[in-house]
C-alpha cells in the first residue's frame, strides 16, 4: 500500500521506485522475467542503499547479461537461424539501454554501452526484418535520429495516409518508444509511426548534443514538414503524440504548429516547471537516478539555477485554447511522479479543441502508474483507437 492506495508496479526491490520502474519498463518491452530475475537477485544490497549509490553494480550486472545475449545471438546466426538472433539481439539491446539510462552524467563506461546497445538494435533490425527503418531528420546544422514504421496500407504510395509522430519524454528513447508497440498497435490500425529522439533525449542529445527546449514547436515543425513531404503519408492527417514529459512538449507543440490533425499524450504533464520545484521539496518520485545530474544535461545547464530557468517555460498555462483539433488526455490514477491534477489542468484548457477526452486509467483495468508502466497496454490500445477514429485508421 502507498497512502492508502494500492500499488500496482511490479517492486523487485523494496523501497527503491526509481529502480522498480526501471525493471517495469524493461518488463514492458520485451525483458524476460527469468532474465530479470538472474540481473536484478545480487542488486537487492546496492538498491537498498537508495536511488543513486549503487548504480554501476547495475550497470555491471545488465551489461554482462546484454553481452551474453549478444554472443548467444551470435551463434544462431552463424547457424542462419537470424530471426533466433534477432530476438536475442532485441532483448540485448534493451538491457544495455536500461543500464545506460540509469547512470549519471559522465559515469564511466555509459558511452560505450550506449553505443553497444546502438549496434545491437539496429543489427536485430536487419536481421529480424522488422519494420522500422532509421531515418534522420535535417534539423537547424544537425539532424533528429528517428525510428519510421509503415502501416501496410501505406505501402501504395498512390494511396496516402495517416501517421503519428511519437515523442520521448525526459529520459526515455526512440527505440523504447519503438518497443512500447505503439507503433505496432497503429499499424495493425492502418496509421504509420514516426518514433524520434527530439532535442534533449537519446541518440540528439548523445551524439548530436541538442539539448531540449521548452519551444516543441521548434523540433516538432520540422518532423511533421519531413513527413508530409513523403508519398505516403497524407499531410491532413499527421497526429502526434508523446510519453510521460512528452505530456507537455506534445500540446505545446500543437498549440504553435496548427497543421497536426490530432493530438493525444500517454501521461500528462501540465506544468513540468511546478513539479521540478516539488521535487526540489522532495514531493513525488523521480524517474531516474542521478536527478539532478541528468536534467540539467538534458538542458545544457551548468548549474541549477541555469536549469531552473531553463525549464521555467515548461508549463502549458494559457496556450492550450490554440489547439483546435481533437486531443486525448490519459493519466494513471494512482501516478507517482506527476499529479492527476496535472491532467485535469491540461483537459479543462482545451477549450477550443472541438473533440477532447481525459481518459483516467483506474485500478479496474490497470496502467494506474506513471505512464501505465504497471500495465502499458491498456493506454498503448486506447490512444491507438483515438488516432483510428480521428485520423481514418480502423479499429476493427
Amino acid at each position: 500500500m502507498l497512502g492508502g492506495l494500492d500499488v500496482a508496479l511490479f517492486e523487485f526491490f523494496p523501497r527503491n521506485y526509481v529502480w522498480n520502474l526501471s525493471v517495469a519498463i524493461a518488463l514492458a518491452s520485451g525483458a524476460e522475467i527469468g532474465e530479470i530475475v538472474d540481473m536484478c537477485q545480487p542488486l537487492k544490497e546496492a538498491a537498498a542503499r537508495g536511488d543513486d549509490a549503487g548504480t554501476p553494480e547495475f550497470l555491471a550486472a545488465w551489461v554482462v547479461m546484454g553481452e551474453k545475449l549478444i554472443s548467444l545471438a551470435d551463434e544462431d546466426e552463424r547457424r542462419g537461424r537470424t530471426l533466433s538472433a534477432s530476438d536475442k539481439l532485441q532483448r540485448a539491446a534493451l538491457y544495455l539501454l536500461t543500464a545506460e539510462r540509469m547512470q549519471g552524467h559522465g559515469h564511466p563506461g555509459r558511452t560505450g554501452t550506449y553505443a553497444k546497445a546502438q549496434q545491437s538494435f539496429h543489427h536485430a533490425m536487419e536481421l529480424g526484418g522488422e519494420n522500422c527503418a532509421r531515418i534522420e531528420i535535417p534539423y537547424r546544422d544537425s539532424v533528429i535520429p528517428a525510428l519510421f514504421t509503415r502501416a501496410p496500407s501505406c505501402e501504395d504510395s498512390s494511396k496516402p495516409g495517416p501517421c503519428v509522430l511519437f515523442v520521448n519524454g525526459l529520459d526515455s528513447c526512440k527505440e523504447l518508444l519503438y518497443w512500447s508497440r505503439l507503433p505496432h498497435a497503429l499499424a495493425r490500425r492502418g496509421i504509420s509511426t514516426l518514433c524520434v529522439d527530439q532535442p534533449g533525449t537519446g541518440e540528439a542529445l548523445r551524439l548530436k548534443g541538442l539539448h531540449a527546449t521548452y519551444q516543441a514547436e521548434q523540433w516538432a515543425t520540422p518532423c511533421y514538414e519531413w513527413l508530409a513531404a513523403r508519398a505516403e503519408i497524407d499531410a491532413a492527417r499527421v497526429g502526434m503524440t508523446g510519453i510521460s514529459l512528452g505530456g507537455f512538449f506534445v500540446p505545446r507543440a500543437m498549440a504553435f504548429e496548427p497543421r497536426f490533425a490530432s493530438g493525444a499524450v500517454w501521461g500528462a504533464n501540465h506544468n513540468w516547471a511546478e513539479v521540478q520545484h516539488r521535487r526540489l521539496q522532495r514531493e513525488g518520485e523521480n524517474p531516474v537516478p542521478h536527478y539532478w545530474n541528468h536534467v540539467m544535461w538534458v538542458f545544457g545547464a551548468k548549474s541549477m539555477p541555469a536549469f531552473l530557468e531553463k525549464s521555467a517555460g515548461m508549463n502549458l498555462n494559457g496556450i492550450l485554447d490554440r489547439i483546435r483539433v481533437p486531443f486525448l488526455v490519459t493519466h494513471g490514477e494512482h501516478d507517482r511522479q506527476i499529479p492527476l491534477a496535472y491532467a485535469q489542468q491540461t483537459f479543462e484548457q482545451l477549450t477550443s479543441s472541438p473533440h477532447r477526452e481525459l481518459k483516467v486509467f483506474t485500478s479496474r483495468e490497470g496502467g494506474v502508474e506513471h505512464v501505465g508502466a504497471d500495465n502499458m497496454s491498456f493506454g498503448r490500445n486506447y490512444i491507438a483507437d483515438w488516432f483510428a477514429e480521428t485520423l481514418g485508421g480502423h479499429t476493427a
